[in-house]
């Protein structure tokens, strides 16, 4: 029988940003193949806010893919990430992180523990668990 803790599903190695850091490293975050997740931003592995694809997106309107564009050196992470995200702690089950993505507010919620980010747990991680258990 499985586990129904959200850490047994979450995505525990997450990429995260600092506030700081370039929104070009953001872009280069979700070029890489198969990284659809929202970014975690992370001050001293403390949960400071997040970034999702269409705050990426909707900030770089125009920006194409050249990395020289000067939006990507104009603009950080503190520009336009979303402070003081949603979370849940490692205490949470795997019900309680569907019953918060069900209600379509979020793709992904990232997981915390002692104050510091231990995981994110997306929308296709629940349903992959479903699946498997049904």
């Amino acid at each position: 029988m499985k586990t129904n803790s959200i850490t047994s599903i979450m995505t525990k190695n997450v990429v995260c940003v600092t506030s700081e850091q370039s929104i070009l490293d953001v872009k280069h975050i979700y070029e890489k193949k198969d990284f659809h997740h929202h970014i975690p931003v992370t001050k001293n592995e403390k949960l400071i806010g997040m970034i999702s694809l269409v705050d990426f997106m909707y900030h770089i309107a125009g920006a194409g893919i050249n990395d020289d564009t000067i939006i990507y050196k104009k603009l950080k992470v503190k520009d336009i990430m979303t402070s003081h995200p949603f979370y849940l702690t490692t205490k949470a089950t795997i019900e309680d992180v569907a019953k918060i993505l069900a209600k379509g507010n979020y793709h992904a919620v990232p997981i915390v523990e002692n104050d510091k980010i231990a995981g994110i747990v997306s929308t296709a991680d629940v349903i992959r668990y479903f699946l498997e258990t049904s």
